[in-house]
């Protein structure tokens, strides 16, 4: 087996461990963040918090996987992501809802290293395979989209009498097994010569049209579906639907996330990278139209669904799209700085996400999805038809 095959199933194996914990951390950060917060409108922090972290290590751990290696890079991040689980865990036997957030920012560093599980496995392979490699790192998240909301309800009492302890309990386990898993991973770390070569500045790369597209679908793909699940299951909760079909929710949203990275990939090599983007767009449109329809168990699912799906080949697209405008000494710093801004982004609407439900309700934050959905189709489309143009071959008078 080539060894960028079998680096991608590994590396879609430990994307599966890693969507598994932040599927059971979003279904359970706003639910325990409202049991254990004293102002209400602060239960949506500890999911917010996570996003922080993971924002605030993007640069660092793409800097420092430079230096020391992707595979080092990874088992440090699984290190510190026990840690991280295993202080929410204290902090859940304390009821310390401050050492809760904690936990879940620490959490979130540990996310940092795992964003980069896609661009490994790119780095690592043919020019022509990696939207594919991409995509099919992604795919791994479908398990996740089974296992995670299950996990947590089938280790919810394994430590009586404090609820979900045993969740925590249960991902730290996993996350040392995807320590071991990345140990296996063979990724050629970057010669003398090219950490020396600083390549162009970041904001002559940053300036490209190309990088800003990226950019900018990523963003809003993740920012909206960020606005948008993490109020969901208290939304759903507020509408007297039971915890369980808030979980049943959450994962068919996983599933919509993640399953579409099985033939991603191949569509954006058959039609292209903006018309599998501008499909994205639409989806989160047609997402949002569902949201506003009805407060339904299925109004929800058919909603966070088409999310699910919009925001894969927004971000799929825009990651792909994105290893085309930087060189191999250029791609540490040009991955860090599209991924600290998606994650700033989603840190700020999974934040606002909580109060804007607290103070005006689930159809407001639907109505504020609106503009960001408009402006993303409308860049994508304007470079799309400029492209066209570019590449369309003169004509003689």
């Amino acid at each position: 087996m080539p060894t960028h095959h079998r680096n991608v199933i590994l590396l879609g194996v430990c994307q599966a461990i890693f969507i598994c914990g932040q599927t059971t951390l979003i279904f359970l950060g706003g639910l325990l963040g409202f049991a254990l917060a004293g102002d209400k409108s602060l239960a949506t922090l500890p999911v917010s918090a996570v996003i922080l972290g993971t924002a605030t290590m993007t640069i660092p751990a793409s800097l420092f996987m430079r230096r020391v290696g992707r595979r080092a890079g990874f088992m440090t991040g699984a290190c510190v992501g026990v840690i991280g689980v295993l202080v929410c865990a204290l902090a859940l036997h304390l009821s310390s809802f401050w050492l809760f957030a904690l936990g879940a920012l620490t959490i979130g560093f540990y996310n940092a290293f795992c964003q980069y599980y896609r661009f490994a496995a790119a780095d690592a392979a043919p020019p022509a395979f990696r939207a594919k490699a991409i995509s099919l790192v992604l795919a791994g998240g479908v398990v996740a989209g089974v296992i995670g909301p299950s996990l947590a309800t089938a280790t919810r009492d394994l430590v009586a009498p404090i609820s979900y302890l045993g969740s925590y309990i249960a991902l730290a386990l996993l996350t040392l097994l995807a320590l071991l898993l990345v140990s296996f991973v063979r990724i050629p770390r970057l010669s003398e010569a090219q950490r020396k070569e600083k390549g162009r500045p970041l904001p002559v790369i940053m300036r490209q049209p190309r990088f800003l597209i990226a950019a900018l679908s990523s963003m809003i793909g993740y920012g909206i579906m960020s606005l948008l699940m993490t109020a969901t299951p208290l939304a759903m909760i507020a509408c007297d639907h039971p915890h369980a079909e808030a979980g049943y929710v959450i994962q068919w949203h996983v599933v919509g996330m993640f399953a579409p990275s099985f033939f991603s990939g191949h569509l954006i090599s058959r039609f292209g990278v903006n018309k599998i983007m501008l499909t994205g767009a639409g989806l989160l449109a047609a997402c949002v139209v569902v949201a506003l329809s009805g407060i339904s168990v299925t109004h929800f699912w058919v909603s966070l669904f088409l999310m699910g799906i919009g925001w894969n080949f927004l971000f799929v697209g825009g990651s792909t799209m994105l290893t085309t405008v930087y060189t191999t000494a250029e791609r540490a710093k040009t991955q860090a700085a599209h991924d600290f801004m998606v994650f700033a982004t989603t840190a700020g609407s999974s934040f606002l996400s909580g109060k804007l439900l607290h103070e005006f309700g689930w159809q407001t934050i639907n109505y504020v999805a609106v503009p960001f959905i408009a402006g993303v189709t409308i860049l994508v489309l304007w470079y799309a038809v400029a492209e066209s143009r570019r590449d369309r071959p003169a004509t003689s008078a």
